[in-house]
């Protein structure tokens, strides 16, 4: 599965307005200098997570992104599923029933194996996601990364 590289950006951005002070903010410009990113398609790629209600965005000139919610109820799952959806990366499209390798109708009545393995793939992926919460990851993050993340976002520690 390959997903879009918008969805690493994203991901990043989530996990470092986390360790951000609570009310503070971080904004479209400042998060793509940090991640030396397009600011203008990140800004529209930060968007989805407003919609989606995992961050919220404030104007003026203080403004910018904050987690809607705590780290801890946002998970990974959520994130990814904001801007890349949740559908399934496969489609069986029932090849095994065409050209001059087609199975008899008989022998199709059940799902295709190769569907039923690559949706429990899926399934376990989607799992996998939902039980990481940026909380999570936050913790995992070397001890002097929360405050070298704010230093360099909102200039306080």
């Amino acid at each position: 599965m390959k997903l879009p590289v918008s969805t690493e950006w994203l991901l990043h951005c989530a996990a470092s307005l986390a360790q951000l002070k609570s009310g503070d903010t971080a904004s479209a410009a400042q998060l793509a200098q940090y991640f030396d990113l397009p600011a203008a398609y990140l800004a529209k790629q930060l968007q989805a997570l407003v919609k989606a209600g995992v961050l919220a965005a404030t104007t003026g000139p203080r403004g910018g992104f904050r987690l809607a919610r705590p780290a801890s109820e946002i998970t990974l799952l959520q994130l990814v599923e904001a801007v890349d959806g949740a559908s399934s990366p496969y489609e069986c499209r029932e090849i095994r029933q065409q050209g001059r390798g087609a199975l008899p109708a008989e022998e199709c009545r059940t799902p295709c194996i190769l569907a039923e393995k690559m949706a429990e793939a899926h399934r376990a992926w989607r799992r996998s996601l939902a039980a990481t919460s940026l909380a999570d990851i936050v913790a995992a993050l070397p001890p002097s990364a929360p405050s070298r993340t704010r230093l360099r976002l909102t200039g306080a520690p």
